[in-house]
């Protein structure tokens, strides 16, 4: 056999390991998420609150209980997190938003949300209306391929 074949076979079963190797972390990864999954929706409970701001920003900028700080991994503790002050009750709070419903969430007004400790799970209107999403403005150059998509007839006219 020459050297090339030997060296292609090595990284060929190098890369089955890894994949293999990846398999199992990541059926792990999601027993342990299902399982997160249902804590969060054992505990969650409906509250009416008023959001005051929203924002993306680092935990510990946050304002959250430094023991939540120090129960996170280093590694998170440095990555922006979707957060929301609101006041419920007669406190005012800063949550942790779920990154889905995180544009749904309204500034300044009264919704109705589900929540599991500091976690927003789900937020509908106040009267359990689904709000309403808001549309990003699109940048110049999406505008622009739109735009040229139309008039070479590869994306239909609106």
């Amino acid at each position: 056999m020459s050297k090339l074949t030997i060296v292609l076979l090595v990284i060929l079963a190098v890369l089955i390991i890894a994949l293999i190797v990846l398999y199992f972390v990541g059926k792990k990864a999601q027993k342990r998420q299902a399982e997160q999954q249902e804590q969060i929706d054992a505990n969650k409970q409906s509250v009416s609150m008023l959001v005051i701001d929203k924002k993306r920003m680092k935990l510990k900028d946050a304002g959250l209980p430094q023991a939540v700080i120090e129960q996170t991994p280093k590694l998170m503790r440095s990555s922006k997190l979707p957060i929301v002050k609101a006041k419920i009750g007669p406190q005012v709070l800063s949550l942790v938003c779920d990154a889905k419903i995180f544009d749904m969430v309204p500034v300044k007004k009264e919704v109705k949300a589900s929540i599991s400790g500091i976690y927003i799970t789900e937020v509908k209107g106040l009267h359990g209306k689904p709000l309403p999403v808001e549309k990003k403005k699109k940048s110049a150059f999406k505008r622009a391929l739109e735009r040229a998509q139309e008039k070479a007839g590869a994306k239909p006219l609106k």
